[in-house]
């Protein structure tokens, strides 16, 4: 398959290429979860990918109950699903990111019996209602600070407790009872099949090496999951890809999706995008191919280009600002 066409289907998968009238619901499932550590940046991967709905409306649904979480999944970091997939996901990374935090923890004074003194009281001071860290922290009457609290989260997250709920007020997080938040729900019969396919739907064209990238988990123990959902997902390669433009949020689950990331994003510009510490700045996509970046300054659009072609799209990138403006603002 040549890389244009490559590209093309990538970009349809992602439902870049024909926005949808989704909720952001459709879209966390379709995705198998959209990265959430930046809330604004979340809320811009919903805006590319659908029609009509506004940063509140996002922010609104993110509110009820029975709808969607965020919690800690792939490679350890928050996503938001649909709240009738975040069980069954968290028994497939929940362990996983327990065990992989138990060093930090040890280094920032969390031991077993602190951990275990915190998630015995948190049922009882979460009951009911979502609390911010801080609120937590004062409940819980333990000598907690620093970067020891949200370890905490992730802990408990981790164990099935707790998730994400609300964003209170200046979208501080909201914490909430995991078993008051999200319905309990059938769980697939193999959750890692499940999220295979999931993934297959999201980012295909890709490899098993690019799935273990994109979940966190051992190559040893993606591979033959990946291999039976990409023979289940071969009818995907008779669907026509996509194009356009669009302007994508910072961390954009778009450029997670790959071990290697060359072909959407050029290694003469990735400096410019992958700034180091995990940071992915926003960027212009052309036709599924990253062909600069933007920010915002003083509510106008800058965009810093990597060629030519984004000059060629003009109306397109108007559309696009125009409707980012109206996604903000409405």
């Amino acid at each position: 398959m040549r890389d244009e066409e490559v590209l093309r289907r990538r970009y349809a998968a992602q439902g870049l290429a024909e926005r949808a009238d989704s909720t952001v619901a459709d879209v966390a499932g379709r995705l198998a979860g959209l990265q959430a550590q930046d809330t604004a940046a979340m809320r811009l991967a919903v805006r590319a990918r659908t029609r009509g709905l506004t940063a509140d409306g996002v922010r609104e649904e993110c509110a009820k109950p029975g709808k969607l979480a965020r919690t800690w999944l792939m490679r350890g970091t928050l996503h938001l699903v649909p709240a009738v997939d975040v069980r069954w996901m968290v028994s497939v990374f929940g362990p996983r990111n327990v065990a992989a935090g138990r060093g930090r923890r040890a280094q920032l004074g969390l031991d077993d019996r602190i951990c275990e003194t915190a998630t015995a009281k948190l049922p009882g001071i979460l009951r009911g209602r979502a609390l911010s860290r801080a609120e937590i922290v004062a409940e819980l009457e333990l000598d907690l600070r620093g970067q020891a609290v949200p370890h905490l989260m992730a802990y408990a997250a981790g164990r099935g407790l707790i998730c994400r709920g609300p964003d209170l007020a200046k979208d501080e997080p909201g914490y909430v009872l995991l078993d008051e938040w999200a319905p309990k729900a059938t769980p697939p019969n193999d959750p890692l099949a499940e999220l295979a396919r999931r993934y297959q739907q999201a980012f295909g064209p890709a490899t098993a090496e690019d799935f273990a990238t994109w979940s966190g988990l051992p190559i040893t123990t993606v591979r033959e999951p990946f291999q039976t959902a990409q023979s289940e997902e071969s009818a995907q390669l008779d669907e026509p890809g996509g194009s356009g433009l669009r302007l994508l949020g910072a961390y954009d689950t778009y450029l997670l999706g790959y071990r290697d990331r060359s072909l959407m994003l050029d290694p003469a510009y990735a400096h410019r995008i992958q700034a180091g510490g995990g940071v992915l700045h926003p960027t212009v996509v052309v036709d599924g191919r990253v062909a600069g970046r933007w920010k915002l300054t003083a509510g106008r659009v800058v965009v810093e280009a990597f060629d030519d072609i984004i000059h060629s799209r003009r109306d397109e990138l108007a559309a696009e600002e125009a409707d980012l403006a109206r996604f903000l603002i409405s």
